[in-house]
């Protein structure tokens, strides 16, 4: 882990860690991984821009050698945890199987290298070619924390979009067991994806029930699993998170996100976790990018080892 710096200062990386790309020979507890592809949005783009910028808004939260010191349990966070940023992978502009199979190729080598991968998106579907680099578990929990199902057959004789990931994957992996949804909201559910999901025995979960008992819907999370966590941006409510690229009103809290995320791990491995679906350039006031990168550190915090004072 590097010495602490100005945020503004020095090369952009993930939380200010060592850059190495997956060509390079290395091993650590934490890789990063960018996407930065947006080319299946149905709305507006400009999630392609989110992995750079985190990076550059990440700097304000760079662990350092002492890592975080938490008020609540006067610990230390993150202490002695080796932190790189893998680069990113080159999209094929239009051509998504090809950009798709290098986000799988990608997403195997750092599972290889690292305890925990995180992939930092681009639109939601590439999520379904890093599950992809999870088929050799006979069995995965995925978590996802989104406004919408994404479980769409086809958008406008579209199958590879942001609203198909899932879809693509549960169709791919006999491996991935259950999803199990929070954060749903809006008016333009898919009838058709909704069926799909409850046949197929999803746990979905609205963001106002989640609301109206927190307790309740926490209790629906899986136990002793290995588990990955997809975290659509657009699962805030647009007053915290505005740069996404299809907003929905009253969304979760960065606390009841937050919980669901501690709640996951402290009952289940986590095996990888992804931030998808934050347009930067859509918020000028850099607030949507400086939550997203508040967040990456606060899983890995949650995540990490905790050291006694």
């Amino acid at each position: 882990m590097r010495s602490s710096e100005l945020p503004f200062t020095g090369p952009a990386t993930f939380l200010k860690a060592p850059h190495r790309p997956l060509l390079e020979p290395w091993t650590a507890d934490v890789g990063f991984l960018g996407l930065p592809y947006d080319f299946a949005v149905g709305y507006r783009p400009g999630a392609r821009f989110a992995p750079n910028a985190l990076r550059e808004a990440s700097g304000r939260y760079a662990p350092g050698p002492e890592g975080f010191f938490d008020l609540e349990t006067e610990t230390y966070r993150l202490r002695g945890l080796s932190l790189v940023d893998a680069g990113d992978v080159d999209p094929v502009q239009l051509e998504y199987a090809e950009s798709f199979r290098r986000v799988t190729e990608a997403a195997r080598e750092l599972r290889k290298r690292v305890r925990l991968p995180v992939f930092v998106g681009g639109d939601h579907s590439v999520t379904y070619p890093i599950l992809r680099a999870y088929d050799d578990l006979d069995e995965l929990y995925v978590i996802q924390l989104d406004a919408h199902l994404d479980f769409s057959d086809s958008r406008n004789g579209t199958r590879y979009s942001n609203s198909s990931p899932f879809r693509r994957a549960v169709e791919e992996l006999p491996g991935l067991k259950h999803i199990t949804v929070i954060g749903l909201r809006g008016l333009r559910t898919n009838l058709e994806a909704y069926r799909a999901a409850k046949a197929r025995g999803h746990t979905l979960i609205t963001a106002s029930k989640a609301r109206e008992n927190l307790a309740w819907a926490l209790d629906q999370l899986p136990q002793g699993k290995k588990v990955y966590i997809s975290f659509d941006a657009d699962v805030l409510d647009p007053s915290i998170l505005p740069g996404t690229s299809s907003p929905e009103v009253e969304g979760l809290t960065y606390s009841e996100a937050l919980q669901v995320v501690r709640r996951t791990l402290a009952q289940n491995e986590l095996v990888g976790f992804d931030l998808v679906e934050l347009a930067p350039n859509l918020d000028s006031s850099g607030l949507s990018t400086l939550v997203g990168a508040r967040l990456l550190a606060e899983v890995l915090a949650v995540w990490g080892p905790e050291t006694a004072l």
